[in-house]
């Protein structure tokens, strides 16, 4: 192949990112699919996680892991 000069570097770029949407198989789609709404999953989640009002609900659970008391409430009833 040689070294890549700047007058074919963006056909061997479409080349490389270059997808056949006709033979994609059913699984082919499905994985697309279930990555896409993951990614938008993630991005709801970070929205609700990082914003402002939700920081002292959030506070609050933040020592559950750590609470041996829960598991021993728990263990009472």
């Amino acid at each position: 192949m040689g070294w890549c000069t700047v007058n074919n570097m963006p056909e061997r770029i479409k080349d490389y990112f270059h997808t056949d949407w006709t033979a994609m198989s059913f699984h082919d789609w499905l994985g697309l699919g279930i990555t896409i709404v993951v990614f938008f999953v993630m991005i709801a989640l970070y929205v609700y996680i990082f914003h402002p009002s939700n920081k002292e609900k959030l506070e609050a659970h933040r020592q559950i892991p750590l609470d041996d008391d829960v598991l021993t409430r728990e263990d009472r009833k």
